[in-house]
């Protein structure tokens, strides 16, 4: 009789947890299961300019997207524009990172003035940059004039060549902060001890680096390459704010097409099949990245 009681008690008390989670549960199902849900059937469904789901197409949105070559030339735009902003803003951010890990006066200063352009709203650092950028009272044209660069004002934001460039730049500046502090807190978690038995041991700076710093890295790095791809992958307010993906298309990433076709061509189905192309991307990404690293870290050990 004791025997049952205890086995009663036990599924009784291993019951809680579950109803300690079940308002998670529930908000994560209300705020992103079921929106991913409603995403995925209406990029299968026709929608009118009002929102309302007239019935299912197939496969139409997907094939009037890959029939378009704007989305592709946007897509194209878009994988470059993440490979460039988050691998350029990892290699500085690794720089800079090693050099806040070091003790020199002002430290704690620097590292308080070099979050500010994250915590600022992107709105804002954009628009200042559109107004550096700009033709005629652009601080840049004025600067380059003074020191003799150039003999006259450049069109920074007339065209894409120039143009697409130049935002990669104000993303790599705003993106710099984030990386840098998450693998600044990955340096400070390594022991000194490391470093002290490699210079024992005649390690020079750079072998210390590969053999030590990196691999302890590993973790930091993940996070930031991952969580980074996401954001600039997903990244709005820059494009936006400074050429809103003119001229003709040439400067746009798959969220202002997406805007674009959802809120000025009102194609809503179409607009739903973009932003499902890219979740599955960034849902692939993510695994492939994370499964590789830690691969490797297990194969080290």
């Amino acid at each position: 009789m004791s025997v049952t009681s205890n086995t009663v008690s036990k599924k009784k008390w291993n019951i809680f947890p579950y109803l300690w989670l079940t308002p998670s549960l529930l908000l994560i199902t209300v705020i992103i299961i079921y929106p991913i849900y409603e995403l995925f059937i209406m990029s299968f469904s026709e929608i009118s300019m009002s929102g309302i789901r007239r019935g299912f197409n197939g496969l139409d949105n997907y094939r009037a997207l890959f029939a378009d070559r704007t989305f592709l030339m946007v897509v194209q735009n878009t994988l470059v524009w993440t490979l460039a902003v988050v691998g350029i803003s990892t290699l500085l951010s690794l720089g800079i990172a090693h050099i806040l890990n070091q003790k020199f006066p002002g430290r704690r200063l620097i590292r308080a003035a070099l979050i500010i352009p994250w915590s600022v709203s992107l709105i804002i650092t954009s628009v200042i940059w559109k107004w550096i950028l700009d033709y005629n009272y652009g601080s840049l044209n004025l600067i380059l004039t003074r020191i003799g660069v150039i003999n006259e004002n450049i069109y920074w934001l007339a065209k894409a060549s120039s143009s697409f460039p130049a935002m990669i730049w104000v993303a790599i500046m705003v993106t710099i902060p984030f990386t840098s502090f998450i693998l600044l807190a990955g340096l400070q978690s390594i022991p000194k001890d490391l470093y002290e038995s490699a210079d024992v041991d005649g390690a020079d700076r750079w072998k210390q680096f590969t053999n030590i710093t990196l691999p302890l890295l590993k973790s930091p790095l993940t996070v930031s390459v991952v969580l980074n791809t996401i954001y600039v992958f997903n990244s709005f307010p820059i494009v936006w704010s400074i050429t809103k993906g003119d001229p003709v298309n040439r400067t746009d990433l798959v969220t202002t097409y997406l805007y674009k076709l959802a809120f000025q061509s009102y194609k809503m189905g179409q607009a739903a099949a973009v932003s499902v192309i890219s979740f599955v991307l960034l849902l692939i990404f993510a695994v492939i990245y994370v499964s590789l690293a830690f691969r490797k870290e297990d194969d080290h050990a």
